[in-house]
């Protein structure tokens, strides 16, 4: 069948201009996807500051610049006596220090060529950056999978996509920020590792899966993942040398450097968890041993030697780990792995862990709103793969369902399941535009004219379109390379093709726009810096800031404050003072303790922080502006971890109303009324309103007046718009009264006693 063009290509172009020029533009492609990643992260640096978002990377913030100033061997020994009063932390031997080393690194190296920038810019700065080289390696990884071209669209998904941007925006100086770079470049070192059998690239391999032990918890991922995927080729017949050397390699080296992180230790050998790599290590020996023998022995022999050493080495390996597991050198699954496959079990068993938001299972908005338009191309790439299933393939098909299952279970997984959903949408969309892009047109026969004009004539040229690509792939079932002679190839119609590329440019744009948006009004915005769109413009609310602030100041730097465990990392990053409980939360019993002073009336929560030598308390209030994110929604979460402890005195039904109704207002239950935290949160709050109804805007309620009153605490703070309120812990009273009867006495509340009755003398 001959063959004709559907538009004119120029013909006096050597072969190696064009590849010399096609290399020019992706190069100066990747160059814009890669400013384009960058300045989509730069949202909160321009409308607020070079400022740390969150929790967790103030604590990350704050080791780094003890690295920064006093180097690296005083980082790895540093004891923080001021964290977990009185208990301290060893902060060396309970964290993995790939983002504090890498900083570290970064600062030297630019201080070396006497640019003086500042610790903190760089770890504003360091996810932004390193988002560009997760376009890079999600770009190498895709074009393993296809061609260049699906590499760059998976690059440019990825560089802006909301799924990954929530996690390293400008300021988000957390673990992920460098760990999603190190997850993709592994996976694509691990596929050539497979594809080549080299062990050089299966020793960079296990260099960089040690990166990323080293950066993040989630390397467990990385660690179950590659063992699933020689598993898998394995049990379809696909052992191969290649397979065998990439994997002893990876696994060698990558999990005798892993040991090398103090906070990882003998985990890799000793904890359920990692069982499964090394199971796939020993199952991959056998095979290769076995492979060996075949060709030593006869073919009846070696199928008797391969029944019996199967079956006898399955059971050896299994009553070997079930044995090791019962004598306790084998750690079981941990409660975090268990909530993974039981959405109910962290809510019945580690409440610390169901009250984290990210925790919680993913909603399915969120879908959309993290991956837009990607997740309808996510599936088409996943059954694109299954055309060829090549072994780098079964590793995308495998990743794809794993991270699908793990992202509906836990909202904070979707980090994971957002280079997939690029990469198989970047094969999805590349293969529609191979398609319509090409311009060869197959010449018809006379029939196939006539047929042709019949079809045109009742259907619309996209829908005609379809059905003719779809009937190719169902009759070829391989790709445009390998189809039969007999199959019909190209589209007819430059009509058909530009309708279906405008469509696709059509997407492409509404994607930008929605990634634009997403980033800038949700993703953008500091914990510590709350923003509000006025009419006049934007209104900064810098409540935080300004309560810290205040700490620092105004407060000995040997104060202890309590507050909930939310706030730990920014307390002691920005108050400089020591806390009970941060965001680490190694320690359940001392979070219910703190959960249960909250929970507690005053004469009950006042021994608690005497106890602990507590000076100030600080809640979190959004009842007059309307911030939802306060004290008083997290209660509940405060009361249920208190109660794991103490259920014969904290129980969470006695904070409900008989009716079952969780209130604030005149209906409130006694047990909330007098509990710590409501006190301190509406305390003098009637006040503001001049004699009218006090109301909560974040529930919606109008709280009593009067108030509650305090006797045990005074209010030393509150800032501006009432959302950080600190409270000073009386001193016991020197004439060793109690303090609410003496509080009585001081404003002229003496308790009145009965006079006993006088008995008067009879006269008779």
């Amino acid at each position: 069948m001959s063959m004709s063009k559907a538009y004119p290509l120029p013909i006096d172009i050597s072969p190696t201009t064009v590849a010399n020029t096609a290399s020019l533009v992706r190069i100066v492609a990747f160059l814009f996807i890669s400013g384009a990643a960058i300045a989509s992260r730069l949202f909160a640096v321009i409308n607020f500051e070079s400022i740390i978002h969150e929790f967790d990377p103030w604590f990350n913030y704050r080791a780094t610049r003890v690295l920064a100033s006093e180097g690296f061997y005083e980082f790895w020994n540093w004891f923080d006596p001021t964290a977990w009063y009185p208990l301290g932390r060893v902060v060396g031997g309970t964290i993995y220090p790939g983002l504090m080393a890498t900083s570290g690194v970064i600062y030297n190296v630019l201080h070396s060529l006497h640019l003086p920038v500042d610790i903190r810019n760089i770890c504003v700065l360091l996810a932004p950056c390193f988002s560009a080289l997760t376009a890079w390696a999600t770009y190498m990884f895709t074009k393993e999978m296809k061609d260049e071209s699906a590499g760059l669209l998976a690059a440019a998904f990825i560089g802006i996509v909301p799924g990954y941007i929530s996690r390293s925006v400008a300021g988000s100086y957390d673990n992920e920020a460098i760990a999603i770079f190190l997850l993709m470049f592994t996976f694509f070192l691990w596929i050539k590792a497979m594809k080549q059998g080299s062990a050089l690239y299966g020793t960079l391999t296990g260099l960089f899966y040690f990166y990323m032990v080293a950066a993040w918890g989630g390397y467990a991922f990385i660690t179950n993942m590659i063992p699933l995927h020689a598993l898998a080729l394995t049990l379809m017949g696909r052992f191969t040398n290649r397979l065998y050397v990439g994997y002893s390699s990876w696994y060698a080296i990558g999990t005798l450097a892993s040991m090398q992180v103090p906070f990882v230790g003998f985990q890799p050998v000793r904890t359920s968890e990692h069982m499964g790599a090394l199971g796939v290590f020993g199952l991959l020996q056998i095979v290769a041993f076995v492979e060996l023998v075949r060709v030593h022995v006869s073919s009846k022999q070696f199928q008797q030697l391969l029944f019996v050493s199967v079956i006898v080495v399955g059971i050896l390996g299994t009553l070997v780990i079930v044995g090791l597991t019962y004598k306790g050198w084998i750690a079981p699954w941990t409660g975090r792995f268990y909530s993974l496959w039981d959405t109910g079990y962290a809510k019945k068993y580690i409440p610390i862990i169901a009250s984290v938001s990210e925790h919680q299972p993913t909603a399915w908005p969120s879908f959309f709103m993290d991956l837009h338009f990607l997740i309808f191309l996510f599936p088409a790439g996943v059954v694109l793969c299954f055309k060829e299933l090549r072994d780098e393939h079964v590793f995308v098909v495998i990743y794809a369902l794993v991270a699908s299952y793990f992202a509906g279970v836990m909202v904070r997984l979707m980090l994971t399941l957002t280079p997939i959903v690029c990469v198989s949408a970047a094969v999805a969309l590349s293969s529609v535009l191979d398609t319509y892009i090409d311009p060869v047109v197959p010449d018809a026969t006379d029939g196939d004219a006539d047929a042709a004009k019949k079809d045109r004539s009742t259907t619309p040229a996209s829908s005609a379109s379809v059905v003719e690509l779809l009937t190719d792939i169902v009759t070829s079932g391989s790709s445009p390379s390998k189809r039969t002679k007999h199959a019909r190839q190209g589209i007819i119609g430059l009509d058909t093709r530009g309708v279906v590329i405008l469509n696709a440019l059509g997407m492409l744009l509404f994607f930008v726009v929605h990634c634009t948006w997403v980033t800038s009004t949700a993703y953008s915005s500091p914990s510590v810096v709350l923003a509000s769109h006025m009419p006049d413009g934007l209104h900064i609310i810098d409540d935080f800031r300004e309560a810290y602030y205040w700490l620092r100041q105004n407060t000995p730097k040997d104060a202890v404050v309590m507050s909930w465990w939310d706030y730990g990392y920014q307390i002691a990053g920005m108050a400089d003072r020591p806390t009970l409980v941060d965001n680490n939360t190694w320690n359940n019993t001392h979070i219910a303790t703190v959960g249960k002073a909250m929970s507690s009336p005053e004469e009950v929560a006042y021994p608690i922080l005497r106890k602990h030598d507590v000076d100030y308390v600080l809640v979190i209030f959004g009842g007059l502006l309307g911030y939802s994110g306060d004290d008083i929604n997290k209660f509940l979460w405060m009361v249920r971890i208190a109660q794991g402890v103490w259920p014969d005195e904290i129980q969470e039904p006695r904070y409900f109303t008989p009716q079952g109704d969780y209130r604030v207002d005149d209906q409130a239950s006694s047990t909330m009324k007098n509990s710590l935290m409501y006190k301190m949160s509406y305390y003098r709050f009637p006040e503001l309103f001049g004699g009218g109804q006090a109301q909560d805007r974040v529930r919606g309620q109008v709280i009593p007046n009067p108030g509650p009153t305090l006797d045990y605490l005074d209010e030393a703070f509150t800032s501006e718009n009432w959302i950080v309120r600190i409270y000073q812990v009386k001193k016991e009273d020197p004439l060793g009264r109690d303090l609410k009867g003496a509080n009585a006495f001081d404003k002229g509340k003496k308790r009145k006693r009965t006079r006993p009755p006088v008995r008067r003398r009879s006269l008779a």
